[in-house]
């Protein structure tokens, strides 16, 4: 049985940090596209970023360029979002989403195969 879950969310000020961490089981994580989306109240749930082993590739959305970095240890099944230099627009739900095939992370963006539960990030000062 598959399970993505999700933990480190939290409030933060405008300017600080958060850590994301997801950890998958009952499958093997090393090839998969996996990654974060967020949802905000209001609005549609967008791709944040995402990292696929199939092609080295990484994804990053146009507002968190520079601020976010997604990494994975496969040893730990498990993916990170460090997420710095935060701002109130990062306020949303986060939530790992993983492929169950080794594809590349342009297709992880409009197909995923299993949804974590969501964390809550909310910067505000």
């Amino acid at each position: 049985q598959v399970q993505v879950v999700e933990s480190g969310g939290g409030l933060v000020q405008p300017g600080g940090s958060l850590r994301l961490s997801c950890a998958v089981s009952g499958f093997t994580l090393d090839y998969h596209a996996i990654g974060w989306f967020r949802q905000a109240p209001g609005k549609e749930r967008e791709g944040v970023s995402c990292i696929s082993k199939r092609d080295g590739s990484k994804y990053y959305a146009d507002a968190v360029k520079g601020r976010f970095t997604i990494s994975r240890d496969n040893a730990k099944s498990t993916v990170y979002l460090q997420m710095n230099s935060l701002k109130p627009e990062d306020t949303a739900v986060y939530y790992c989403a993983t492929r169950t095939a080794p594809v590349p992370c342009s297709s992880w963006l409009y197909r995923i195969d299993y949804w974590g539960q969501g964390t809550q990030v909310t910067v505000s000062s």
